[in-house]
């Protein structure tokens, strides 16, 4: 019996400890782990010009923001900027899927991994460089950024998922680096403009 309540009181503490809360700070919505006490931007209707804080405060205690969240900016056609601070490690995926009224967007050095169709859709972006922390490329991540020039891939991403770039039509060149191993279906499909790309020797495979 003892034992079996020891349990309960345990499994008590642990559940208190990593409650998450779901709250509004300063106009962004936020998921709050306690037990990490990272904050993670949720999905809302954002709209003009945004900055995203590298920490927040709620009921008297500090989250540092560390990602943001799958679809917190999907849609959100009326963005025309956003501020993104060091100390975000993650993009989900569909973040920022359909923003057509942004043009630029700079990803801080500690972002490692950009989700799948993160950026899909935003026809505003004209130019984009993604940090060298960053190890892949999710799926559709940049598909039909149409008004995409340039773009710069880092050394350290290993893989370029598929359809990553499709329809990316105003991309008239790309250097793939070095790392690079996989190009996955699709990659470069529908991008007109494409007059001259360079492919390393470690690449093994490119999709259809």
């Amino acid at each position: 019996m003892r034992v079996f309540t020891a349990c309960l009181l345990l499994m008590a503490s642990l559940g208190a400890r990593s409650e998450i809360i779901e709250a509004t700070i300063d106009g962004l919505n936020y998921s709050l782990d306690t037990e990490k006490s990272e904050a993670t931007v949720t999905r809302g209707d954002y709209e003009g010009d945004i900055v995203i804080p590298k920490s927040v405060e709620y009921e008297g205690s500090g989250f540092l923001v560390t990602s943001i969240g799958a679809f917190a900016f999907n849609d959100c056609s009326s963005l025309i900027s956003i501020t993104i601070p060091e100390g975000i490690t993650s993009i989900g995926d569909w973040t920022f899927s359909g923003c057509s009224g942004l043009t630029s967007i700079t990803i801080p050095e500690s972002v490692t991994s950009i989700g799948g169709y993160a950026f899909c859709g935003c026809s505003g972006l004209t130019s984009i460089t993604i940090p060298e922390g960053v190890t892949s490329i999710g799926e559709g991540a940049f598909y039909g950024c149409s008004s995409l020039t340039s773009i710069t891939i880092p050394e350290g991403v290993t893989s370029i998922g598929e359809g990553a770039f499709y329809g990316c039509s105003s991309l008239t060149s790309i250097a793939i680096p070095e790392g690079v191993t996989s190009i996955g279906n699709y990659a470069f499909g529908d991008c007109s403009g494409l007059t001259s790309i360079t492919i390393p020797e470690g690449v093994t495979s490119i999709g259809e």
